[in-house]
């Protein structure tokens, strides 16, 4: 008997594989307002929307023990979530932790990951209200999902920016996937010799923005109190190109993005060249910034323009003149969307 034709996972990617998985159905619940699709689902219930989200983070994907402090990790796997919640311009509110743990696990290393997931619920005000737990054959596996909560009139999804809004981010991108090939060029060394004692000194911004990122609850606070809504917004998490298509592309519009305004750190920058990688690469392809990526309306310009922290990069513009980076010299030059997929492994 001839064998249907079997796809690899690995030819649709992540996305390709949540379309495939979720066809566009009617949802059966008057409550379900969003499901997949987002950075999170929207639920109604009373005079505000409930936002559910849930991340996994896997050993041997998403974290190398070997360079990952279990306190470290367990405040990123809290960052991961909370930051989809922010990206919903939502307040995260309560959480579950799922954790499948081999026997290399000690009760006493458990309680370090602990340390990280509890002060991340201290300093964002969430509430760890329960969880599963059970082996692994392969080492550790971080399920966590997070509820949140949004005023109606204030949800932000991915599909609402326009030509002429302004596209902003907060902070700047590229430090967490530098900070990461440091990490592994020491990791590589050590393993070639178990005498090499690795050279850490001199990155620590970086190295913080791949162990212990933030998620930004500054930058919905500041929105809040400029009173701007969005109309786009998603956080960045698998690069500056990706999520800027993923938004042009559900809004069906186009986008400038100016390449000397990408924000980009000093040390991020000085480091990239050092490991012979270009700068503007790392920020726009890289990934697990975990900062915000958000259209606003061109009227709010002037609220905007000067507050710390937060760069205006770029503009929508009309679906047909598509998705680019305006250089230097004003050529435009089309962007691919080349963040992290980890079902592709790129």
């Amino acid at each position: 008997m001839q064998k249907d034709k079997q796809t690899a996972i690995s030819e649709i990617g992540e996305f390709g594989l949540i379309e495939r998985l979720n066809p566009k159905k009617e949802n059966k619940q008057a409550s379900t307002i969003k499901g997949v699709g987002d950075d999170a689902a929207v639920l109604e219930f009373g005079n505000k929307y409930i936002l559910v989200t849930t991340d996994m983070l896997a050993e041997g994907t998403h974290f190398n023990l070997v360079y990952t402090p279990l306190q470290h990790l367990g405040y990123k796997s809290m960052i991961v979530n909370l930051s989809d919640i922010y990206a919903m311009n939502g307040r995260p509110t309560q959480v579950t932790v799922s954790l499948a743990i081999s026997a290399k696990f000690s009760v006493e290393h458990l309680e370090e990951l602990y340390k990280g997931i509890h002060l991340a619920c201290e300093k964002h005000g969430v509430d760890l209200v329960g969880g599963d737990t059970t082996s692994s054959l392969t080492g550790l596996t971080i399920s966590i999902t997070c509820l949140g909560e949004v005023e109606k009139n204030k949800i932000t999804y991915r599909n609402g920016a326009n030509p002429t809004d302004l596209v902003c981010v907060s902070g700047n991108l590229g430090g967490a996937y530098v900070g990461l090939q440091v990490l592994e060029r020491e990791h590589k060394l050590f393993s070639e010799n178990e005498n090499f004692s690795p050279k850490l000194d001199g990155y620590e911004y970086i190295l913080k923005r791949q162990l212990k990122p933030e998620a930004r609850k500054d930058t919905i606070e500041l929105l809040d109190n400029l009173s701007i809504v969005p109309t786009s917004m998603m956080d960045i998490s698998d690069g500056l190109s990706s999520e800027m298509f993923h938004i042009c592309t559900q809004s069906k519009t186009g986008a400038d993005i100016y390449q000397e305004k990408v924000p980009i750190d000093m040390e991020t920058a000085e480091t990239a060249r050092e490991l012979n990688i270009d700068p503007l690469t790392c920020a726009l392809n890289g990934g697990e910034d975990y900062e915000l990526l958000f259209t606003i309306p061109i009227r709010d310009h002037e609220k905007i323009m000067d507050q710390q922290g937060i760069t205006i990069i770029g503009h929508i513009t009309e679906l047909k003149n598509g998705l680019n980076l305006v250089t230097q010299d004003e050529r435009k030059i089309a962007l691919q969307a080349q963040g992290w997929d980890p079902l592709k492994g790129s």
